[in-house]
């Protein structure tokens, strides 16, 4: 993909810019991204954490400042098909992140990965997973649970590695937030928010059956498996109701 007129190529969903990629197209750019010896954040953006969005404008500015955002949820494909500039497909970062390691894989790219997140545990788990899954590549690695205290420390331990890909799972919007904080004091690398995919790659958290996947029901899924989660699910109707009173108003950024 062409790296003039990536950043033309979206659309607002209620003042979220999207781009409008396929996952192959977003692998190719964080790939190239990887060598280009800048700073790049990639935010993958669920109608939930648009949600929030509407009640932060520095959570907007920051989203709105990253250099790929994309749409995880199928509740944004439906708002960006309203808005009749539809993204070719939801492109997840649980599944993004693998298919970037495996394209390396494949090509013998050379990459270094450093994740930040999780338990010990699970962190653990998911490491054997891709160290086996992808055995070029190198990682290293935090758990998530640490005080401010020890931010500097983490920090200067990311900078020793000096990676490629700087990946936090820290939830939203924490995660990118941490990453807005100190990704200008490492080399140069692509900060990727992750959310909890270090427990689905380990294998310690179960992601929803094809059948719920197929059908775009994912969400339902995470419900009926914890149901404590009724109260954020909140933000899915919410959300597509600003959507419909949003109708046609909503600019998308070319217009702009």
């Amino acid at each position: 993909m062409a790296v003039q007129g990536f950043a033309k190529d979206v659309v607002d969903v209620l003042g979220v810019r999207f781009h409008r990629v396929t996952t192959a197209e977003a692998v190719e750019k964080i790939l190239y991204w990887t060598g280009d010896g800048n700073h790049h954040l990639v935010v993958t953006v669920s109608p939930e954490f648009v949600m929030q969005c509407q009640l932060s404008e520095s959570l907007l500015r920051l989203v709105n400042s990253a250099d790929l955002v994309t749409a995880d949820g199928i509740g944004v494909v439906w708002a960006a098909a309203k808005r009749g500039r539809p993204v070719p497909e939801r492109v997840t970062g649980v599944e993004l992140l693998p298919a970037v390691f495996r394209a390396a894989e494949d090509r013998r790219q050379s990459l270094r990965i450093y994740l930040l997140g999780a338990t010990e545990v699970s962190l653990a788990a998911c490491l054997s997973q891709l160290r086996h899954a992808y055995p070029t590549l190198e990682f290293a690695y935090h758990h998530g649970y640490f005080s401010p205290p020890e931010v500097e420390s983490i920090v200067n331990d990311v900078r020793a590695f000096a990676p490629n890909l700087f990946l936090v799972g820290m939830g939203q919007p924490r995660q990118e937030q941490f990453l807005r904080d100190v990704l200008g004091r490492l080399p140069a690398c692509v900060g990727v928010g992750i959310g909890g995919s270090i427990d689905v790659w380990g294998g310690t958290v179960t992601r929803a059956p094809d059948v719920f996947q197929r059908l775009n029901l994912e969400w339902l899924y995470r419900l009926l498996s914890e149901p404590k989660r009724w109260r954020r699910q909140l933000a899915l109707p919410k959300f597509a109701l600003r959507v419909l009173m949003a109708g046609g108003k909503a600019e998308t950024a070319e217009s702009k």
